[in-house]
C-alpha cells in the first residue's frame, strides 16, 4: 500500500531501474584481508633490508666519477686566474696613466723650448723692412737669370740650326 500512495512518476522510475538492473554486475566491496605469517615474514625482512642498507655514496668519491670534484677545482682555478687578470689589468692602467701624465709634462716642456727657439730665431734673423725688400728683389733677379740660362741652354742649339 505504500507504493500506491507514492506519486506515479516515482513509481514508474523505480520499475524501470529494476528492469534495467543486471544481477551479475553488482559491485562488491573488496575484501580486506589481514596479513598471514608468510606476508609478515617477508615484510619484516624487507624493512630490515631497507633500514640496514649502505649509506649513499657520493659520486665525487668514486675515481671514475670524480669529474665533479675536478670540475669544482678547475672552476676555482679559473676564478683565481680571472681575479689575477683583473688585478694585472688595473696595475697596467695605473702605469699607463702615469706614463700619459709624464708624456703630457714632456710635451709642455717641448712646447716651451720651441717657443724659446722661435724667439731666438726671430731676434737673430730680424731684418728691417728696407733690407727685406732688397733681399726679395735680389732673389727675384737671381731667379730670372737662372731661368734665362736654362731656357737658352735648351733652346740654344735649336735656334742655331735653323
Amino acid at each position: 500500500m505504500a507504493s500506491t500512495s507514492s506519486p506515479p512518476v516515482l513509481h514508474s522510475f523505480s520499475i524501470r531501474c529494476v528492469r534495467n538492473a543486471h544481477p551479475g554486475l553488482s559491485a562488491k566491496a573488496p575484501l580486506v584481508s589481514l596479513p598471514n605469517r608468510r606476508q609478515l615474514l617477508f615484510f619484516l625482512t624487507t624493512t630490515t633490508a631497507f633500514t640496514v642498507k649502505e649509506p649513499v655514496s657520493n659520486a665525487e668519491d668514486i675515481p671514475l666519477f670524480g669529474l665533479r670534484k675536478k670540475l669544482k677545482s678547475a672552476e676555482e682555478e679559473a676564478v683565481e686566474i680571472v681575479k689575477e687578470g683583473f688585478e694585472t689589468a688595473e696595475k697596467g692602467l695605473e702605469t699607463a696613466e702615469r706614463g700619459i701624465v709624464t708624456v703630457e709634462k714632456g710635451l709642455k716642456m717641448a712646447e716651451k723650448e720651441i717657443e724659446t727657439a722661435e724667439k731666438e730665431i726671430e731676434s737673430a734673423v730680424s731684418f728691417g723692412a728696407f733690407a727685406q725688400a732688397g733681399a726679395v728683389a735680389g732673389a727675384e733677379f737671381l731667379g730670372v737669370v737662372v731661368a734665362t740660362s736654362i731656357v737658352n741652354g735648351i733652346l740654344g742649339p735649336e735656334s742655331k740650326k735653323s
